[in-house]
């Protein structure tokens, strides 16, 4: 029996402690997720902006660019997948490895060619024990994402999408990363990133909202030319703004989960512990009275 007592003693402490961590892990991605949520609602207005601006551009100029132009064939494609630096997150990587991993089944499906560009070390280290290739990948930086992280990433996907399929690049170009919905739901969500589909400003005029003509100066080849690569990073650091937030919200909730387990836990090897205590307890007593019985028929 008191080995019983210090078997379930010893995994009171063991759940206690796990509590003391997990809570701690859940406070700390409490703090985090408001400043999370704080960078992707301050980068909204800009990201709207630049969007405004291409469309307009796009729109009224009628001119064709590289970044807006659907090719006749599409024989390579390219996936970027964000996924975080470290676990703890519940099924947020998971999923979002599923999810590239249906597109790239998808993708072949159509007789294309697949390359990854990952940012993240689970996409990372998920990719070599796989013995998958990728172009390039970033860690490091998923936890606070910066713009020059993003410039970095569109850059590379760009320079990869202006060379084509013919000369070692690709036709088109597709993110794979975690959208935040609310504090509890986190949702996979796969965007086609080149070749841009512009909708006409027009037709998203909602409030009654007249646009303008436009003039161009330069002309508007030169405009595209510098608003589509800064649009382009602006849509790769929204996407890293909502996988970071959602990151801390997946966090959170994992946490909260193994502290209820834990609290669990330590209430069943309690009772356990006192169950096991009576019934030593009741030996002794009867190995006691037992005793006093026997000494009292030798008189």
């Amino acid at each position: 029996m008191g080995a019983q007592l210090r078997v379930y003693t010893q995994k009171i402490k063991s759940a206690q402690t796990t509590k003391k961590i997990t809570k701690a892990m859940e406070l700390i991605a409490a703090s985090r997720i408001q400043k999370a949520l704080a960078r992707v609602e301050a980068s909204s207005p800009y990201a709207r902006a630049i969007t405004r601006a291409v469309s307009a551009v796009a729109t009224y100029s009628n001119e064709v660019h590289d970044l807006t132009l659907e090719r006749d064939e599409i024989r390579r494609s390219a996936i970027v997948v964000l996924t975080s630096d470290r676990g703890l997150a519940g099924a947020f990587n998971s999923q979002i490895l599923r999810e590239a991993g249906e597109l790239r089944a998808q993708l072949e499906a159509q007789g294309k060619e697949v390359e990854h560009y990952l940012v993240g070390r689970k996409a990372v280290q998920y990719f070599q024990f796989r013995r998958r290739a990728a172009v390039r990948d970033w860690t490091g930086e998923t936890d606070v994402p910066t713009a020059d992280l993003a410039k970095e990433i569109a850059d590379a996907v760009i320079e990869s999408y202006v060379k084509g399929s013919a000369d070692g690049g690709v036709d088109e170009i597709h993110v794979v990363y975690n959208r935040f919905v609310s504090m509890m739901t986190q949702e996979p969500q796969t965007v086609r990133l080149l070749p841009l589909e512009i909708v006409d400003a027009a037709d998203d005029a909602t409030d009654g909202e007249h646009f303008p003509l436009y003039e161009f100066e330069p002309e508007p080849g030169r405009v595209l030319d510098a608003l589509l690569p800064v649009y382009v990073e602006s849509r790769i650091f929204n996407a890293l703004l909502q996988s970071a937030a959602s990151k801390q919200a997946a966090t959170q909730k994992a946490m909260k989960s193994a502290s209820d387990n834990a609290d669990t836990l330590i209430t069943d090897y309690t009772r356990l512990r006192n169950n096991a205590r009576q019934a030593e307890i009741t030996q002794q007593i009867s190995e006691i009275v037992g005793g006093a019985d026997a000494l009292g028929s030798a008189k």
